[in-house]
């Protein structure tokens, strides 16, 4: 069985729930979805769809960096709207930090999120 190891980056916005901000079993990283929480204090972003997403993504990106990973090595990722008109505004930044060979992606409308957050991105990731 291969070991599985936490993730816990210093430099992360504290969890706020019962879950770890990543996990790693053999070569793969599969990271708990991000909202767009300011690391220094914990509190939700001011801003539209376009500033939260990319305050999710530095998130991501934190985790990303602790494990000397870049979005290169993301292979899935999955965003979480709550209102999917904003999709198309939410593209245009994720295009900024995802440049080429892009992973498979899902993006869905929920109900609600975190903290009252717009969108959510999680994202697993290859060694």
């Amino acid at each position: 069985m291969l070991k599985k190891t936490i993730i816990k980056p210093a430099k992360s916005p504290a969890a706020i729930g019962p879950y770890n901000h990543a996990v790693r079993v053999g070569d793969l990283l599969f990271c708990s979805g991000q909202i767009p929480v300011d690391p220094r204090d914990g509190n939700l972003v001011d801003g539209d769809i376009k500033v939260q997403t990319e305050r999710a993504l530095q998130n991501v990106k934190i985790i990303l960096d602790d494990q000397e990973l870049t979005f290169a090595n993301v292979v899935k990722s999955t965003v979480y709207l709550t209102n999917l008109a904003d999709f198309v505004s939410m593209n245009n930044v994720y295009a900024k930090h995802f440049t080429e060979n892009f992973p498979a992606r899902s993006a869905v409308q929920v109900a609600g999120l975190p903290k009252g957050a717009v969108v959510e991105i999680e994202i697993v990731a290859q060694f």
